[in-house]
């Protein structure tokens, strides 16, 4: 029904809006659309569609949660992802490692230095006491440390050495940390990679020329990757799987270490394997709940060994 000439309000509309029917922002715009929270008027630019319909711009800020609470969630959410053990969070932590400490020696060679490589390759010029050092070699002090710190060092003229040991990390060590748990493959990591450094050290006593086999730096996470290989050969030897595909890649990559010209340090190789097969066996053997504490025990115990053989200069000088 109309009146008049113009258009008429409707059954249940008001033809004018009230005193209330206008935003509560913008007094001077009439609307009859209220937010659902809080019941209040709101012109179109105040409107924001939400979930549960239309919000003000009031209820949308009180319904975030504050910079706190966003950053408590974000932790949670971090703790929950870095404890699923499915995640080989230590495996990408190491290659992480590397990358960035190969960015910083790649930087200061291409910047005309070396000091980052210096700083953190081994020779086992370093494993000597100072005052026998100090007579053969100037500016060369006792610093043991760097026999854990070249495992993440590679060479800087070679790409393909940090990518082939990077690859055949990303290839083995998820599964191995899986079987083992991040704790115990850490362990096997860095006793590995101690384990290559002693090659190197130990292989003093026997080089031809001791001199330059105690200032031949060496560098790269290979010992310890070799490690790793060998402590899976073991345990999947004695899970009574197939090695023989994995052997023979062992032994031709050991080999390659004995090419004339490869510039690859074997003794690394072979130190790395020696120690990663003894803790994979110690592993293995303190398996079950009940040995849980002959397990840690037989770790630190084997730490403990491949660290007093770190110190074997001091008892029988190779010089």
């Amino acid at each position: 029904m109309s009146f008049g000439g113009g258009s008429a309000a409707q059954f249940g509309e008001r033809a004018e809006p009230g005193p209330e029917d206008v935003c509560y922002r913008h007094k001077d715009r009439p609307s009859f659309t209220l937010c659902q929270r809080c019941g209040r008027t709101i012109c179109p630019e105040c409107q924001q569609v939400s979930a549960v319909g239309v919000l003000c711009p009031e209820c949308v800020k009180a319904s975030q949660p504050s910079t706190s609470a966003r950053v408590g969630r974000s932790m949670r959410v971090t703790a929950r992802r870095l404890g699923d053990h499915e995640k080989p969070v230590v495996t990408y932590g190491i290659m992480i490692a590397c990358a960035v400490v190969f960015i910083a020696q790649w930087l200061g060679s291409w910047l005309g230095g070396n000091a980052v490589t210096a700083a953190l390759a081994y020779a086992p010029a370093f494993s000597l006491p100072e005052q026998v050092s100090s007579q053969v070699f100037s500016g060369v002090s006792f610093e043991p440390w760097r026999m854990l710190t070249a495992m993440f060092t590679h060479s800087t003229g070679f790409l393909l050495h940090i990518l082939f040991n990077m690859f055949a990390l990303w290839l083995f060590g998820p599964n191995l940390e899986r079987m083992l748990g991040r704790v115990y493959f850490a362990v096997l990591y860095v006793l590995a990679g101690l384990g290559g450094s002693l090659g190197v050290m130990l292989w003093v006593y026997f080089a031809p020329q001791t001199i330059v086999a105690l200032a031949t730096s060496t560098v790269g996470a290979s010992g310890a990757i070799f490690g790793l290989l060998m402590a899976t050969l073991v345990a999947y030897r004695a899970h009574r799987v197939n090695i023989t595909s994995l052997a023979v890649l062992i032994g031709i990559n050991f080999a390659i270490g004995f090419m004339p010209g490869s510039s690859i340090s074997w003794q690394a190789h072979l130190g790395g394997m020696l120690a990663g097969a003894l803790v994979m066996w110690v592993l293995l053997a303190t398996r079950g709940p009940r040995k849980q504490q002959l397990r840690v025990w037989s770790v630190v115990g084997v730490a403990a060994a491949l660290v007093a053989l770190s110190f074997a200069f001091f008892v029988v000088s190779p010089l």
